[in-house]
């Protein structure tokens, strides 16, 4: 995949998500930067191995090199007055030649909004129901337009439910915090960070300007039975059941946001046209793997 040149990721956000993708590139010899927000969490990332520069100097550091970003991945989240990449770097991206090979916008499933558990693919329509849901379908017509008008392949990558190493239900059961929410018809898809990284690098090799990629697993199923299996796992009792409309005041304004929603979403796409093999296709394989994992980690 490398080439006669060196591959350049460039990332605009450097989260949960970026940081798998990254590692997994950098074991094919890519160089990686990506943006930060804050010096703190620029010198975060700095000690976990990563280049990092401020938000606010990513314009030198495109206009740097002409090959400073080969490929590039936006995972910041979209501002009420829009896009923040587009509305701070539009111009400098547009002027970078060569172009990138590859865009990937990193969006959510959310913007589907409810379907009463029902299937969507990537051909039904949005109909974001939260504001937050709205600002992202927005996004990714602004970056599917911007791909047109300056001719770089922009492809968006709508994600289900994340978890992963230190983010799943295993963590938040020996945390105390994890809940069995009970509310009748509610299912989500889910997806692992390891299996959205392997997408993302099936999609490099195979880029296909303004297609839409639904990325979950092929097993879309209620949160409380994802905690209860994971308690299994633990040998611990599950936490007790509690019927959603008793606890919705103790609940975030993002967890009501994800319960005033169900659907089951397909991933087919991902699989015909990047040939996706996912690693772990339902959340008991990812769990599974999780918690091995844990159990042979060396004790400190």
């Amino acid at each position: 995949m490398l080439g006669d040149h060196m591959n350049r990721l460039f990332c605009f956000g450097m989260g949960y998500s970026a940081q798998a993708l990254a590692k997994r590139l950098e074991l094919s010899g890519w160089s990686i930067e990506a943006t930060a927000r804050s010096p703190a969490r620029k010198n975060l990332l700095q000690s976990a191995g990563f280049q990092a520069i401020l938000f606010d100097d990513a314009i030198e550091a495109l206009k740097k090199s002409p090959e400073q970003a080969t490929h590039v991945l936006v995972s910041a989240p979209p501002a009420i007055s829009g896009d923040p990449v587009l509305d701070a770097f539009e111009a400098e991206l547009t002027k970078l030649s060569p172009k990138p090979k590859w865009l990937a916008y990193l969006s959510t499933t959310g913007v589907y909004g409810d379907h009463a558990g029902q299937w969507v693919d990537e051909e039904t329509p949005t109909q974001p129901s939260s504001e937050r849901a709205k600002r992202r379908v927005e996004a990714e017509v602004a970056w599917q337009d911007w791909g047109v008008r300056s001719g770089v392949p922009v492809q968006i990558f709508r994600l289900a439910g994340i978890y992963g190493p230190g983010r799943n239900q295993i963590e938040s059961l020996k945390a105390g915090t994890a809940r069995c929410l009970i509310k009748e018809g509610q299912v989500f898809s889910r997806i692992h960070v390891d299996d959205i990284a392997a997408t993302l690098e099936a999609s490099i090799s195979r880029p296909n300007a303004g297609r839409v990629y639904n990325v979950c697993d092929d097993e879309p199923a209620p949160p409380h039975e994802v905690v209860e299996y994971a308690a299994k796992l633990l040998a611990m009792p599950p936490p007790p059941h509690e019927r959603f409309e008793d606890a919705a005041s103790t609940l975030s304004e993002m967890a009501l946001s994800f319960y005033s929603e169900s659907k089951r979403v397909r991933n087919q796409r991902i699989k015909i046209e990047l040939n996706v093999k996912l690693q772990y296709p339902s959340y008991r394989e990812g769990l599974r793997a999780i918690n091995l994992k844990l159990l042979t980690r060396p004790k400190p």
